[in-house]
């Protein structure tokens, strides 16, 4: 079993324009280390994200956590609906950007990776087509229009539920198609009896232990694989 780091964990915001709200964990005492972009649900940057970048962060990553929400948090699924729907993609997309060039430029970041949940996974394929990372991987997430792919920037690993009705398993088999057809690296992994939001523990009416224990480990060697 890996040792746990110490971390340390912050509120932070990035001055650049357009300005980014983020929640900052990393790895303590350390001289340089991979990162990660973590990209949260349509509910916000809650706590519960904000757990999975200190989890991160103890196995080893610098991870910003992004708020594409400015503040704001739900858990009113209709709110949360309205917030996602009223998200610009352009400017979700340039304070993803403004994120990823203040890591680029981190004299304590040697590569840099992206993941996220929900709305943060179809951001996450989106961040990996319009920009330069070393790997992603998202959860339950994939954009409409699959074209992107064809400027898939980095190798990926999806994961995804069987009983998901949102993502459902064709559209998990098209993202999987559209990885052929562009040839492109790209893993699409789909757990049995598995629902939508598998991974989110405090949903006891959607998580599954096993599958979300599963993807961790695999999200792990994933991003060790590509970032160190």
């Amino acid at each position: 079993m890996t040792t746990e780091l110490p971390i340390t964990a912050s509120e932070t915001t990035f001055s650049a324009q357009p300005q980014v709200h983020a929640y900052l964990a990393r790895p303590a005492n350390i001289t340089s280390a991979p990162a990660l972009i973590l990209i949260h649900e349509w509910w916000g940057l809650n706590p519960h994200i904000k757990e999975i970048a200190d989890r991160f962060a103890a196995a080893g990553f610098i991870t910003v956590a992004i708020d594409l929400y400015d503040g704001v948090t739900t858990k009113d699924a209709a709110e949360a609906g309205k917030l996602m729907s009223s998200l610009d993609p352009g400017e979700a997309l340039a304070k993803l950007e403004t994120v990823l060039d203040h890591l680029r430029s981190s004299s304590d970041v040697t590569k840099v990776g992206v993941t996220g949940f929900c709305m943060g996974g179809v951001y996450t394929l989106l961040t990996a087509c319009n920009y330069q990372v070393e790997a992603a991987v998202p959860f339950y997430g994939i954009p409409d229009e699959l074209s992107c792919i064809a400027n898939l920037s980095c190798p990926v690993l999806f994961f995804g539920g069987e009983k998901d009705q949102w993502i459902t398993v064709e559209k998990m088999n098209r993202l999987s198609e559209a990885f052929q057809q562009y040839g492109k690296d790209g893993e699409v992994k789909i757990y049995d009896g598995a629902d939508h939001a598998f991974f989110n523990d405090t949903r006891p009416e959607v998580y599954n232990a096993e599958a979300a224990q599963d993807a961790w480990q695999r999200a792990l060697t994933f991003f060790r694989q590509h970032l160190q």
